[in-house]
């Protein structure tokens, strides 16, 4: 099981590395399990939460100089010095340049979302699961071409031994304690930005925290005075 890895169970920034294969402009078009504007959405909370925190991250498309296009501008932004691994085969395992780049961040914890979830994020959590890798499949960052390849790619990959989360669950596993002021801002301003059923609710938490702040000892506020 992916807990056996984690810390009591938890991801946490030092744990595990963030996985992003072909979220492709093509890809997208043909994603019929999400609404896209949702699934963008999340896909970015997943990526900032990578970014705010450190995780390493790889990035993969599959033929994007023929057919399917380069990885949309929202995520190459949030990540330019990532160069994008090219591969021709849909299972991203089968690259030996993305295994290598796997290796290479000495994690065992891989959260991955994908384009499509059926094919380029089934097969390679499925081998990398048989290698001795735990998979979070991050499900509402990922999209099938409809909810019923959707749904059986995800209890195929379960049923291996992958665990599914959301993109918000990743971010705030990485936060776990608002008590911790490093990121606390960006944390916040991610989810006022891309979660719009929780951006009233966190501002209003703000707000409350701020004014508790106002009335503990310096040394026990939860985060820094404005």
């Amino acid at each position: 099981m992916s807990v056996d890895s984690t810390d009591k169970g938890l991801l946490t920034p030092d744990n595990c590395a963030v996985i992003f294969i072909d979220h492709q402009p093509e890809m997208f078009f043909d994603v019929g399990s999400i609404d896209r504007q949702v699934l963008l959405n999340n896909l970015l909370v997943l990526a900032k939460a990578a970014k705010i925190f450190g995780v390493p991250v790889i990035l993969t498309a599959v033929e994007s100089k023929e057919f399917k296009g380069a990885l949309i501008p929202e995520l190459l932004g949030l990540f330019p010095e990532e160069t994008p691994i090219e591969r021709s085969t849909m299972n991203s395992w089968d690259n030996a340049d993305f295994v290598a780049a796997v290796k290479k961040t000495g994690r065992k914890n891989l959260v991955i979302a994908a384009l499509w979830i059926e094919v380029c994020l089934a097969m390679p959590a499925l081998q990398a699961l048989t290698d001795g890798y735990f998979v979070y499949v991050v499900e509402d960052a990922s999209g099938g071409t409809n909810l019923v390849a959707h749904h059986a790619a995800l209890r195929r990959i379960e049923q291996a031994g992958a665990v599914s989360v959301t993109a918000l669950q990743v971010l705030l596993e990485f936060q776990r304690d608002w008590a911790r002021s490093e990121h606390y801002d960006e944390v916040m301003a991610t989810m006022k930005a891309h979660c719009s059923v929780f951006g009233l609710g966190a501002e209003n938490a703000v707000n409350r925290l701020a004014k508790t702040d106002a009335d503990l000892p310096h040394e026990e506020k939860r985060r820094p005075s404005s």
